[in-house]
């Protein structure tokens, strides 16, 4: 869909700047180089977005492109100087969580099942419909943005691959503007709660509570190429994935293409 005239005045009441562009190739790019060129114009939870983006990128060096106006891009600027640096690793688990949050409410009562698959990729009825890759601002540690893309008016013909989905697809009007103020709201929450807290057991807690690659039986592939069998049983401490192999062996997965063999969902 096209940018909205009226704009996005949810998201504005709950974002300092929210800087909107007919098109671009990356939104984490253009903010990443707007934040190193000018940090004190970009509060925290800035953020950029379009309903064009034409080279986005994803996890693992993958590319992320879509039908001009079917998918919504956007870059939120995390600042988090109080934040311990071995904490920060939960900014996109805690990322994925929110925007799990934000796709639920818009199919509130549709029946649907909305889940977060590890690390962050939000699913629906086992379909991805959103994504998330975050970037520390080269030299400012402190800084994190964060790039979202979820499908939202993409037709069934339009989906990249098969295990895709969109609110279109499934016969759902998104309101982009409510989808976007409610992620940004609850992702501003739950750093609020990170940075309050003395260790990671809360953010655990809340990732997990969402997350249904746990108690899956999975495959992962490592960045080494070899693959991993096993159930996924829990988070550790620095939110890597730990999966319990079918030698018997807990191995700790720290990134990782992780495939679903049998999972366990509840309704949004």
């Amino acid at each position: 869909m096209p940018i909205p005239t009226e704009g996005y005045p949810l998201t504005a009441a709950v974002s300092p700047r929210v800087q909107i562009v007919e098109a671009t190739d990356s939104t984490n790019a253009d903010v990443v180089a707007a934040v190193s060129a000018d940090p004190d114009a970009w509060p925290h939870l800035s953020l950029l977005l379009t309903t064009d983006q034409r080279a986005g990128r994803g996890r693992l060096d993958r590319t992320w492109t879509a039908p001009a106006g079917t998918a919504l891009a956007v870059s939120v600027v995390l600042r988090v100087p109080e934040l311990p640096i071995q904490f920060r690793g939960w900014l996109p688990l805690l990322s994925g969580v929110a925007m799990t949050t934000a796709v639920r409410a818009q199919l509130s009562g549709s029946g649907h099942i909305t889940g977060l698959k590890w690390p962050n990729d939000v699913l629906v009825d086992g379909g991805k419909i959103s994504g998330i890759l975050a970037e520390v601002v080269p030299g400012r540690p402190d800084i994190v943005v964060v790039g979202v893309g979820t499908n939202t008016s993409m037709s069934a013909v339009d989906l990249p691959v098969a295990t895709a989905t969109s609110f279109a697809a499934m016969g759902v009007d998104c309101n982009d503007d409510a989808l976007l103020a409610t992620f940004v709201r609850e992702l501003a929450d739950h750093i609020t709660r990170l940075m309050g807290a003395v260790d990671t057991q809360g953010a655990r807690a809340e990732v997990e509570s969402v997350c249904t690659t746990i108690g899956s039986d999975v495959v992962v592939s490592l960045p080494d190429s070899t693959r991993l069998s096993g159930q996924a049983t829990a988070l550790d401490d620095d939110g890597r994935l730990v999966v319990k192999t079918t030698e018997g062996a807990e191995v700790a997965v720290a990134a990782g293409d992780v495939v679903h063999v049998r999972s366990t969902l509840s309704a949004s």
